[in-house]
């Protein structure tokens, strides 16, 4: 048996090959062009936050670097912003004692003596809105930073860890309402001087050179050196 094939009447398409579908080719440059805006907006944000241009974000991208200029005013506005930068904190807990004599009565008859166990911390850093203009020095790629010196920046007690550990009081005296203010005024200062013999000054100075340090290479100096 033999079966025949009419031909196609004219104007007929054959089943399965009836209109066009969609080619896939046509979206693909709408994706790039998308995402070649999103990196463009991208880079913007990050050059009004941190100074970096779209050109050095392409760069990172492409894993290569891409050579710009980031002048003085950028660096130095940058670095002001840290304002004071607190780098390290020091605790300590210290017995500090003080007490309120009498010239002509002994102490177990007018005296006033209290022993305070204190809880303080200390914190070391350096106040960055003291930098100046002429602290900064770029040269290319290189940027050299004459920091301000490291202080201490702040030394506070604990109360919730700061106790009364005892009080004698005389005889013929009442407690001085005053004695444990001036205590804690002198645990104060006794906190910060043994800070600063531990060398916390020191500490403070290396972890602010440490942390501009990271945050100019981010900027996208190759060299910083800082004194």
């Amino acid at each position: 048996m033999t079966i025949d094939k009419a031909p196609l009447a004219n104007g007929q398409t054959p089943l399965g090959k009836r209109g066009s579908s969609p080619s896939v080719s046509s979206w693909i440059p709408g994706v790039f062009l998308g995402a070649f805006l999103a990196v463009i907006l991208l880079g913007a944000v990050l050059w009004l936050s941190t100074g970096i241009g779209v050109l050095h974000l392409m760069g990172i991208l492409r894993g290569g670097h891409t050579q710009f200029n980031v002048d003085q005013p950028t660096v130095v506005h940058q670095i002001q912003q840290l304002q004071r930068l607190e780098t390290v904190n020091y605790t300590m807990d210290k017995i500090i004692s003080g007490e309120h004599a009498n010239a002509y009565l002994p102490k177990f008859l007018a005296g006033d003596r209290l022993l305070l166990v204190v809880h303080g911390e200390v914190v070391g850093g350096i106040n960055l809105a003291n930098l100046k203009s002429s602290d900064v020095l770029i040269q290319g790629q290189k940027v050299s930073i004459h920091l301000p010196a490291a202080e201490v920046l702040s030394t506070r007690i604990d109360n919730a860890r700061t106790r009364v550990y005892s009080r004698d009081t005389g005889l013929f005296s009442t407690p001085d309402p005053n004695l444990e203010s001036e205590v804690r005024e002198e645990a104060e200062r006794e906190l910060q001087q043994a800070a600063v013999q531990d060398g916390i000054l020191k500490i403070a100075a290396n972890n602010a050179q440490s942390t501009i340090s990271g945050m100019l290479k981010g900027l996208g100096f190759r060299e910083v050196d800082i004194y």
